[in-house]
């Protein structure tokens, strides 16, 4: 069986449990995905099961990717390609199509995706620099002052301050899975998931 699946957020919402609970979940289109290659131990050097989802445009299709789809027996465009490590591929051939029915309700489970891009931001937004006075006329309020060693006189890498804010690839641990559409290939994640709506996420099973 797949170890995960490719999806869509699509956004946030709530469910009420047996006992009134309200709990915040994340919608995600989860698949489908379609088997585009099998990776062994003999061939090449791993286990693993690759897996396309999304559809693109014809125009978008390299003759490489064509080439590599066609080998696969399909006859569709797909538009991001991704590997699951896997101990074994039994089950699973070439051209396959994989649903959210791979998951169950109570699965732990951890969501990869992108984060929202910020921009260029500062100190203060970015690691809540406490910064300076706002009265007494101190005309510094949020701008980094001085940094930087006086004996090399450069600024030491990995140090924080103003910069790029977002952007990066964030793994969310320790969801659980609340609900799952297997018709219309939608699950329900427990608590938020990083990136915006539309964004492209990565759901992994957790091993036992």
């Amino acid at each position: 069986m797949l170890p995960g699946i490719l999806g869509t957020k699509i956004g946030m919402t709530h469910l009420f449990t047996e006992e009134g609970k309200m709990v915040p979940v994340t919608v995600i289109q989860a698949g489908p995905v379609y088997v585009t290659q099998i990776r062994t131990q003999e061939t090449d050097g791993y286990t693993a099961v690759q897996v396309g989802y999304g559809d693109a445009k014809e125009s978008k299709l390299t003759f490489p990717k064509y080439g590599h789809l066609k080998k696969a027996g399909l006859s569709k465009n797909l538009r991001t390609l991704r590997e699951f490590r896997t101990d074994s591929t039994g089950g699973l051939e070439l051209g396959q199509e994989v649903k959210a029915d791979i998951f169950a309700e109570g699965e732990v489970i951890t969501v990869t995706a992108t984060s929202k891009g910020r921009g260029f931001a500062g100190g203060v937004k970015r690691y809540h620099f406490k910064g300076q006075h706002m009265t007494h006329g101190y005309m510094t309020h949020r701008r980094p002052l001085s940094n930087g060693a006086t004996g090399p006189q450069r600024v030491f890498k990995g140090k924080r301050g103003p910069g790029r804010m977002g952007t990066d690839r964030v793994t969310q641990k320790g969801l659980k899975v609340v609900k799952v559409d297997a018709e219309r290939n939608l699950v329900l994640v427990s608590g938020s998931v990083a990136g915006p709506n539309g964004g492209f996420v990565v759901i992994n099973k957790v091993a036992k």
